[in-house]
């Protein structure tokens, strides 16, 4: 495994007890609704600064998007974040979204250009729509005061030529009103670094969130990292090798992994995670309790309800 360069470069910054926020997508069966609500009820107690919930390809998820976000609002006690994106839909439709969102009472957007569906030959701007994630942003601090949250890329992006580029991409959502950048996933501590320095460097400074990736299947998050540009270190494939019909240790790597990535970001002064954690509760559950993110104590002579 990496072990960090310089770990102190980095503990100036951190300014608090730790952070957690978690992503879940929506269900696109009854089942799978089941599935989703038992993750969110496990993961509540742990009182996340916000939950998100994800937008499919070309918007295919926007009405089952807009319900889940609005029933973890009204029947939990936690903040959800809903993703917007710009893909397959003109200013007015995205617009009419946002403003259902702030009257629905959902104060927190996760601003994304959005991946084009797939077999589509790749992203092209609706010709009414926002041309990417900074036009979205603008576009929603015109219509509410929302706090917003966008997605950087350590490793770039598929789409983008350059590092430099890159950055400039995260400059102007910052600028535009991006309050907060989360991290594509990453597994090679080392990447985050590197790329926090650059952007700092680049004068970007909202906080920027490492995303934290729990893997469950090897093959399938190796394949997803190839399309978008992950890297996939040799010691973890070393980690999971053999273990393809064995799903109840490879959780137990799993979590071993993200606990020990984790402990070395929390290590360099990073104070602050977002768990993608694919509707799957109890992984994220261990590694969190692990870090010593835990359920609050229950007051002395509280009566459970």
């Amino acid at each position: 495994m990496t072990t960090l360069t310089e770990p102190n470069a980095h503990a100036a910054r951190r300014s608090g007890p730790l952070k957690v926020s978690f992503e879940f997508f929506p269900p696109k069966t009854p089942e799978m609704e089941e599935s989703l609500w038992r993750s969110v009820m496990r993961l509540a107690p742990l009182s996340p600064r916000f939950v998100s919930v994800t937008y499919g390809a070309g918007g295919s998820t926007r009405e089952r998007t807009h319900n889940t976000v609005v029933r973890i609002l009204n029947e939990t006690g936690l903040k959800p974040a809903a993703h917007l994106t710009c893909v397959g839909a003109s200013k007015g439709e995205v617009d009419e979204v946002a403003q259902h969102y702030w009257q629905a009472g959902i104060r927190h957007i996760v601003a994304l250009r959005g991946d084009a569906p797939e077999g589509s030959g790749g992203f092209q701007p609706h010709p009414q729509g926002y041309a990417n994630s900074t036009d979205l942003i603008a576009g929603l601090k015109k219509i509410a005061d929302f706090e917003i949250s966008v997605g950087c890329y350590p490793e770039g992006h598929p789409d983008t030529a350059s590092p430099r580029i890159e950055l400039e991409h995260l400059k102007r959502k910052a600028d535009a009103g991006a309050t907060r950048c989360i991290t594509q996933y990453f597994f090679d501590t080392d990447v985050y670094f590197r790329f926090l320095d650059r952007a700092r460097s680049a004068g970007i400074t909202i906080p920027i969130v490492p995303g934290i990736l729990p893997v469950t299947n090897f093959r399938q998050v190796t394949k997803f990292s190839a399309a978008c540009g992950a890297s996939v270190p040799a010691w973890m494939a070393d980690q999971f090798d053999g273990l393809d019909d064995d799903p109840e240790t490879r959780r137990m790597v799993a979590a071993h992994i993200a606990a020990e990535q984790c402990r070395r970001l929390l290590a360099a002064g990073i104070d602050e995670f977002h768990f993608y954690t694919l509707n799957r509760a109890d992984l994220t559950y261990a590694i969190c309790h692990v870090l010593g993110v835990r359920p609050k104590p229950a007051i002395a002579g509280e009566v459970a309800a």
